[in-house]
């Protein structure tokens, strides 16, 4: 663990001797009375905490928190649903690169049984996410969103809506009235290279297929919504890595690689 963060609600609680985080501070960083450890809330502050007791209840603590969080990354990546497994890799890996929403959505080529997954309702996708913030040292989520196909979806446009304003971080100089740039990943008849992508200060929205990629007709869907089918090389990949693949190309457009 790059940090130890905690719930809103777990402030003022001791820390229970088999948590993971518990577990990490007395038995891996040998943490003890009057240490002190990088801390942070999730979705707050970051800072450090320190160690007041160790007790039978757990370990009691208490945290200075004045640091903001990293900013987010103004973009949005919107994925057909993976098997449960990769979802939660996914989610993870996504959070700890930064990016502001996830979008999860049915598509004509994927399982249906992959939209049943309750790993978005018990408590397993906020686990997962809060990890890759972790690894990051961040306090910031990203916004999971599931929507039962690509068509709900690209009718109901969440890229729009206020949910996006980190995009207006004043340390980007990014204006929320810019509108994003929509990409679909694609390498059937892409019309570019999604690696020449110029966002020239605009968000960036980036939609991947499920395993099998897009319909025919999800492609013109797409396309009379106003993506823009972009190739990502001639390898066929998994979902999850097309994710990551495209959000690091995102990255280096948006300058966050420098």
């Amino acid at each position: 663990m790059n940090i130890i963060l905690f719930e809103p609600l777990e402030i003022g609680r001791p820390l229970p001797k088999r948590d993971e985080r518990a577990v990490h501070l007395l038995k891996v960083l040998r943490k003890q009375v009057g240490d002190t450890f990088d801390a942070g809330i999730v979705g707050g502050n970051l800072g450090t905490g320190l160690i007041e007791s160790v007790r039978l209840e757990g370990i009691g603590f208490s945290l200075n928190l004045k640091e903001k969080p990293p900013p987010r990354l103004p973009l949005c990546i919107g994925v057909g649903f993976p098997r449960p497994i990769q979802l939660r890799r996914l989610l993870r890996d996504l959070a700890n690169l930064g990016v502001e929403a996830i979008d999860v959505f049915g598509t004509d080529l994927s399982e249906k049984s992959y939209r049943d997954t309750r790993l978005l309702t018990d408590g397993g996708a906020h686990a997962a996410l809060v990890e890759g913030a972790v690894q990051a040292r961040d306090t910031r989520i990203p916004l999971v969103s599931a929507y039962e196909s690509i068509d709900h979806w690209l009718l109901e446009r969440p890229w729009e809506k206020e949910r996006l304003s980190p995009f207006s971080d004043s340390g980007r100089n990014r204006s929320l009235r810019a509108s994003p740039i929509l990409a679909a990943a694609d390498n059937v008849r892409p019309e570019g290279a999604l690696s020449l992508l110029n966002p020239l200060g605009h968000p960036l929205v980036i939609a991947v297929g499920s395993e099998r990629g897009w319909s025919d007709r999800e492609r013109t869907e797409l396309e009379n919504a106003g993506f823009t089918r972009l190739s990502m090389g001639k390898r066929a990949m998994r979902t999850e890595i097309a994710c990551v693949a495209a959000t690091i190309l995102a990255m280096e457009k948006l300058g966050e690689l420098e």
